[in-house]
């Protein structure tokens, strides 16, 4: 089994799920023996589902809301395990991790290509500057590495204080 709490009630079903298993179930009674393609045998029980009357429909939408009473019901009683999705909590005097010299490249352009382009989409500006940074040539790079070589080198003595102090 996965990660998840073996007492946690099973979720609900949808009316579509209970009609998709009574199909297999049709299916495994009238071919005992034969393996199913589930792409195929969707589609096919799809189409099925298409032309049924809505009164057909109905009893599986029943099973759908019986289910959902059934797990609305356990839910209330449910208590989740203590301390499995609390994780460790990050210490806010942590140093901030160090940006590349492309994310400072970022930083200086973006306001620049957002007045330019104020309707460019998120994806579409970083794909702008992204094509930016690889135009350019390793002079034109040089500056923004180097500022991002001594912000590395600030990390790195920041993070060494703070694990010191952490151990004393």
């Amino acid at each position: 089994m996965g990660k998840g709490d073996p007492n946690k009630p099973q979720s609900k079903m949808s009316s579509y799920a209970f009609f998709m298993q009574t199909c297999r179930e049709e299916h495994k009674k009238k071919h005992p023996d034969s393996s199913v393609n589930f792409s195929e045998f969707s589609k096919k029980y799809l189409e099925r589902l298409k032309t049924m009357s809505a009164k057909e429909k109905s009893k599986f939408e029943d099973m759908a809301k019986s289910d959902k009473a059934r797990y609305d019901w356990e839910m209330k009683n449910y208590v989740p395990p203590k301390g499995d999705k609390e994780g460790k909590k990050k210490d806010p005097n942590t140093p901030k991790k160090l940006p590349f010299a492309f994310f400072l490249f970022c930083s200086e352009h973006h306001p620049k290509i957002k007045s330019e382009h104020p309707v460019l989409s998120i994806g579409d500006t970083a794909k702008k500057l992204g094509e930016m940074w690889s135009e350019q040539s390793a002079k034109d790079k040089q500056p923004y590495e180097q500022k991002a070589a001594k912000l590395k080198e600030k990390y790195e003595k920041d993070i060494a204080a703070y694990r010191a102090k952490g151990k004393s």
